[in-house]
């Protein structure tokens, strides 16, 4: 009795934790974004950057979060912005919008290319 009691408590662990992706294609780039937490989240600190260029095939991996404006508490997240992953001084915004941008530090744009979303 307590194997399958333990049994069902994994399975309803595996159910309720739902990984969802979006695919971003803009001229140069695929990017794969997969959330990984629990469905009903407002936030996420588990979303993985998959990028592969179209030009060499080259691709990187990357775990970052969910990007969110700020309340006017300047605590709690209102308006959902897309997604924010760090390598290194490197940025990688991905919007909401479809907008795959590449900071390098704080300003330094590398990359801003519009795109599509596929869900």
């Amino acid at each position: 009795m307590r194997f399958l009691q333990l049994a069902i408590i994994i399975i309803v662990t595996i159910q309720s934790t739902a990984v969802l992706a979006s695919t971003l294609t803009t001229p140069k780039y695929i990017v794969t974004i997969s959330t990984n937490c629990e469905e009903g989240n407002v936030t996420c600190g588990n979303v993985t950057y998959k990028g592969v260029s179209k030009q060499t095939g080259d691709s990187i991996e990357l775990k970052g979060s969910t990007w969110h404006e700020k309340c006017k508490d300047g605590i709690a997240p209102c308006r959902f912005l897309g997604y924010t992953f760090k390598n290194g001084n490197i940025t990688y915004n991905v919007f909401e919008s479809g907008v795959l941008q590449v900071i390098q530090g704080e300003s330094n744009v590398l990359l801003q290319e519009n795109g599509t979303w596929k869900y």
